[in-house]
C-alpha cells in the first residue's frame, strides 16, 4: 500500500524526527496539536503506520503495551537498547540474537523467521540520577 505525501504526512514525520527517542502516536498528536496543526490521532496514526511499514520509522511495544515509534535512524533490521525512565535509545547489532533466532525457529521447522528483540533498562545518566537520590534519601 503506497501513502501519498502529504502535508500532514510530513508534518509527522517532522515532529516525530524532532521527538526524543520513542514517543507514542497520543504524545505526537498532543505536541502537533500543541502547534496548532489541526492533524487529527487517525491522520497521526495512519502516517506513523505508513513510515514503519516503509523503513522510515522504528516501531516497538513498551513494557506496558503501548505501540511507541521513533524516526529510524539506520535502515534494515536493527535492536535496541531503550532507557525506562528517559527513553534513550540506542540500537545495537546483536549477531547471536540473530543466530539464536534462526537457529531455534530451524530447530521447530521454521523457515522466513522474523523477530523483535528490544531491551529495556536504565542509561547510565537515569541509574547515576536515581542512585543519587537514594544516597540523599
Amino acid at each position: 500500500m503506497t501513502q501519498r505525501n502529504t502535508w500532514q504526512r510530513e508534518r509527522v514525520r517532522e515532529a516525530l524526527a524532532d521527538a526524543r527517542g520513542f514517543v507514542s502516536a497520543q504524545s505526537l498528536h498532543a505536541t502537533l496539536r500543541d502547534d496548532n496543526t489541526g492533524i487529527g490521532l487517525a491522520t497521526v496514526y495512519r502516517a506513523l503506520a505508513g513510515l514503519a511499514a516503509q523503513g522510515n520509522a522504528d516501531s516497538l511495544q513498551s513494557p506496558e503495551g503501548e505501540n511507541l515509534f521513533r524516526a529510524c535512524a539506520t535502515p534494515g533490521h536493527h535492536h535496541h537498547l531503550i532507557c525506562r525512565s528517559c527513553g534513550l535509545a540506542v540500537e545495537i547489532e546483536a549477531d547471536d540474537v540473530e543466530e539464536w533466532a534462526q537457529r531455534t525457529a530451524a530447530t521447530h521447522g521454521f523457515t522466513q523467521a522474523e523477530h523483535i528483540v528490544d531491551i529495556f533498562g536504565l542509561c547510565a545518566s537515569c541509574a547515576e540520577a536515581r542512585a543519587s537520590e537514594r544516597a540523599g534519601q
